[in-house]
Order: C-alpha cells, then sequence, then structure tokens
C-alpha cells in the first residue's frame, strides 16, 4: 500500500474521531502512525491531512495528543512553500517600480521648473564616496559629520552632512594612503575650524559646494580662516615687515654702539627723518646678537 493510500485510510479515521461524539482512544496511536509515514508536500496537497490533524487538535481534550497533533502540523508546515515571502517580494517590487516612476515624473518636472526658473540648485547630490571598514576612518567621518551638524542645517545644501563628510576624509586618505600622524593632524585641523564658532561661514560653505570635499580636504589653517582672523594676520605682517624695514633696511653694522641687553657691539643702525626737517633724524638700533631694538636722537 502506498504512502498516499495510507494517509486517506488514516484520515477517515480522524475524520470519525473529530465528529460529535467521536471515539479518540486510538488517536494517540493513529498520529505516531503519522509520524512514521514518508509524508510530502505532494501527500499533503492531495489528501488535506493537515486539516484533519489540526480539526483533531481542536477537538481533543488529551494534552499528548494536542501536543503530537502540533509537532505533525509543524514539521508538515516545512514543505509548504512560504507564500509570505513572494508576496513581499512582489509588493517590493511593485513598491520600487512605482517610486522609481514617481522620480522620474518629479526629476523631470523640476528639470522643467529649473530651465524655466533658472535655478542652479543640483537635481541630484553628487556620487557618494566608497565605503570603509577601518574603524579610524569610521571615526574620522564621524567626527566630521558632527562638526558640519554644530548648528542649523542652512538652505541650499549640497549634499548631507555625512556624504560631505565621507568624501572630506576619502580625499585626505587618498593623499596619505593611511591613517598615521599626518592623516590624523589633517582631519583635526578640518574638525577644530569647522566647528570654530567665530568661523560659520567656513561650515555653510562646505555644506553651499562653495568649498568643494576635495578643496576641504587641503586647504592650508590660513585658508581656513575667517575674514576677521584673515585681516588680523594681514595687519600683524604688515606691522612686522614695517617694524623689521625700520631696523634692517639700508642699515649699517657698526661696532661702536653696544647693546644696553646684552652687552654686545654687534649692532646695526638706520637714520630716519621723524620730525620735522628742521631736527636732527632719529637713528633706530638693532642689536644683531640679541634682537634688542631702540632708538636715540
Amino acid at each position: 500500500m502506498g504512502c498516499e493510500e495510507e494517509v486517506l485510510k488514516i484520515k477517515k479515521k480522524l475524520d470519525k474521531m473529530t465528529a460529535s461524539d467521536g471515539d479518540q482512544t486510538q488517536a494517540l496511536d493513529i498520529l505516531k502512525t503519522l509520524q512514521g509515514l514518508p509524508i510530502n508536500f505532494q501527500v499533503l496537497s492531495k489528501t488535506r491531512i493537515g486539516m484533519t490533524v489540526n480539526a483533531l487538535r481542536k477537538a481533543s481534550t488529551d494534552e499528548e495528543v494536542i501536543s503530537t497533533a502540533k509537532q505533525l502540523i509543524k514539521n508538515w508546515k516545512k514543505f509548504v512553500p512560504d507564500k509570505k515571502d513572494d508576496d513581499k517580494e512582489s509588493k517590493e517590487e511593485k513598491k520600487k517600480d512605482k517610486d522609481e516612476k514617481k522620480e522620474g515624473r518629479s526629476s523631470n518636472n523640476n528639470g522643467s521648473s529649473s530651465s524655466s526658473g533658472g535655478s542652479s540648485r543640483p537635481l541630484s547630490f553628487p556620487s557618494s564616496a566608497p565605503p570603509t571598514t577601518d574603524s579610524v576612518r569610521l571615526k574620522c567621518r564621524e567626527m566630521i559629520s558632527n562638526a558640519l551638524k554644530m548648528s542649523e542645517i542652512p538652505d541650499g545644501v549640497v549634499d548631507t552632512p555625512e556624504s560631505l563628510a565621507e568624501k572630506i576624509e576619502e580625499a585626505i586618505y587618498q593623499e596619505f594612503h593611511n591613517t598615521d600622524a599626518a592623516y590624523k593632524n589633517r582631519l583635526r585641523s578640518r574638525v577644530y575650524n569647522l566647528k570654530d564658532s567665530k568661523n560659520p561661514q567656513l561650515r555653510e560653505n562646505v555644506l553651499r559646494g562653495v568649498i568643494a570635499p576635495k578643496k576641504m580636504a587641503v586647504m592650508t589653517s590660513e585658508e581656513m580662516a575667517s575674514n576677521e582672523m584673515k585681516a588680523l594676520r594681514e595687519k600683524f605682517t604688515k606691522e612686522g615687515i614695517d617694524d623689521h624695514q625700520l631696523a634692517i633696511a639700508q642699515g649699517t653694522k657698526t661696532d661702536l654702539l653696544k647693546c644696553g641687553k646684552c652687552g654686545q657691539r654687534n649692532c646695526t643702525y638706520n637714520q630716519m627723518q621723524t620730525r620735522s626737517s628742521d631736527e636732527p633724524m632719529t637713528t633706530f638700533v638693532l642689536c644683531n646678537h640679541c634682537g634688542n631694538r631702540w632708538k636715540f636722537c
């Protein structure tokens, strides 16, 4: 007798047991017989034995019968194809197609609007940086991203802070090809300047695309400085040049003058007319040994 025929015979017996006032004294033995049969999906679909066993489970008050029936049903479910997964994949594919069509329409609309309105805002973000699993590089990317998000994100950004941080870090890594001290120092200077509350313009320029990630990766401290700091540095530089020119430009070396600070007679002096023309010139002296400067009339 084949397995399918044996299952059909058992099914008839179980159907009688699940009927009202049915005798279930042999239910456990029959279920154990089912456990020993080589039942497959084809047998399950043709005989529908699973529905019968489930009906017995609901009708029985014997805990052992209920437990054995549950185990049988659990084992048989493994043979049944998972329709939920198929339905889920089908829904995801439909949703993806729908989103792509929607994005296509949106891009067309944006393109038309951009052409008519003359907007310079990009329709899509630039390509992202290659991913990495290096813990040091990931931490550095996070630090730059947090620096870019120090305060409210301005209007007109060209990319997300996370993506911009990845591109800046990638550009620095491509220069050094490792995460040594030079790489880390370069990263720290980017983070420090981006977090500078007195220089918000730098952060906004990066977010708005005025400063590209590759440019940000190689900028010097002077280039990243705020306009106020640049003006101050320029002022100091000019004052320093002027001060040196007074002491050195066209100066004359002499050993006749003695430095009051170090006592050496290695000096350079320069004379300039700083008062009215009928008064003597002022002599500026520089000690070439210790750098001490003084003047006398």
